[in-house]
C-alpha cells in the first residue's frame, strides 16, 4: 500500500486495499495477545457505536448540534481515526497528538459533542484504548512524532483593558471576523461557505456562547490559536503571530465570551 499525503497529513489512497482499512490492534501492540484482546473489547464497548468497527467514523450514531444563539442546526461527525488527524492537540499543526492528548480526550470527553467522558476507566484501560486507536491509522507507523509540545503559561496581563484593546486590533488584522463575525457571533461573511477537509460543512465558533469544545480557560484558548484545529478551517497562528500577540488575542476572545469586563 502506498500513500500520498494531502492537507494536514490526510493520506490519499493511491492503491486501494481493504487490508489497510482494517488495520487491527495487533499493529499497535506488535502482535496479538491478552492486552490486544482487552483493548479491542474496550473499543467495541465504548467507541464502536459512533466511530465504527474500522474506526472510520461511520458508526451507527451521528450527533446533531443546535446553536442556541443563531438557531443553526448541523451534524457533528465522529472522528475518523484511520486518517490520524485530530483537532485537540498540544503539538504543532500537522503533527500527531501525544498519548497524553488522546488520554485527555478519552477521560474528559468533548463539550458540545457526542464524545462523553470515560473517567470510570482505569489508567491501564485508557492506555490500552489509546494504543488501539493509534493502530487504526498508518500515520503512527509511517511518521516520526514531532516531539514538540506547546506550553501555555498565561501572562499576568491577560484580560487587562490594554490587552483586550490590542487583541481586538489583532482580531481585525488577522481577519478573524471573516468567519467569526465582527462581534464574534460566528456570522462572518465566509461563515456559510466553510467545509472541513472531508468536504463536510462546518460553522465557525460563536464566542458569545462561551462554550468552546476544548474548554474556555485562557490556556485552552491559547492552545487553539497556537496549534490550530487540524482538519478544519481554523489555522495555527504559531508562525504568523508571536506568543505575546496570541495572548492578546486570547484577551479579546475572553471579552467576547463575557469572561472578562
Amino acid at each position: 500500500m502506498r500513500y500520498r499525503y494531502g492537507k494536514h497529513g490526510i493520506p490519499l489512497l493511491l492503491v486501494s486495499s481493504l487490508t489497510v482499512l482494517t488495520l487491527t490492534v495487533a499493529t499497535a501492540y506488535g502482535g496479538s495477545g491478552e492486552a490486544a484482546g482487552s483493548a479491542k473489547r474496550l473499543y467495541e464497548s465504548r467507541c464502536v457505536l459512533c466511530h465504527g468497527p474500522r474506526g472510520d467514523g461511520k458508526g451507527k450514531i451521528g450527533i446533531v448540534d443546535r446553536d442556541s444563539g443563531s438557531g443553526r442546526i448541523w451534524m457533528i461527525f465522529p472522528r475518523d481515526f484511520t486518517v490520524g488527524v485530530f483537532k485537540f492537540r498540544t503539538t504543532p499543526t500537522g503533527c500527531l497528538p501525544t498519548d497524553g492528548d488522546l488520554k485527555r480526550i478519552i477521560r474528559d470527553g468533548v463539550l458540545r459533542s457526542g464524545m462523553p467522558s470515560h473517567r470510570d476507566l482505569s489508567e491501564g484501560e485508557v492506555t490500552d484504548l489509546v494504543e488501539y486507536i493509534k493502530g487504526l491509522s498508518p500515520r503512527w507507523q509511517e511518521e516520526e512524532p514531532c516531539g514538540a509540545v506547546i506550553r501555555a503559561k498565561r501572562p499576568d496581563w491577560v484580560g487587562s483593558p490594554e490587552s483586550i484593546t490590542r487583541g481586538k486590533e489583532i482580531y481585525k488584522e488577522m481577519k478573524c471576523w471573516e468567519c467569526h463575525g465582527y462581534e464574534g457571533r460566528g456570522d462572518g461573511p465566509k461563515s456559510d461557505r466553510l467545509k472541513d477537509d472531508w468536504g463536510k460543512p462546518i460553522w465557525p465558533f460563536d464566542f458569545t456562547t462561551a462554550r468552546l469544545k476544548r474548554g474556555t480557560s485562557p490556556e485552552n484558548v491559547y492552545l487553539t490559536f497556537t496549534t490550530g484545529l487540524d482538519g478544519t478551517g481554523m489555522p495555527s497562528y504559531e508562525d504568523s503571530l508571536n506568543e505575546e500577540e496570541r495572548w492578546h488575542l486570547v484577551s479579546y476572545t475572553l471579552k467576547l465570551m463575557g469572561k472578562v469586563k
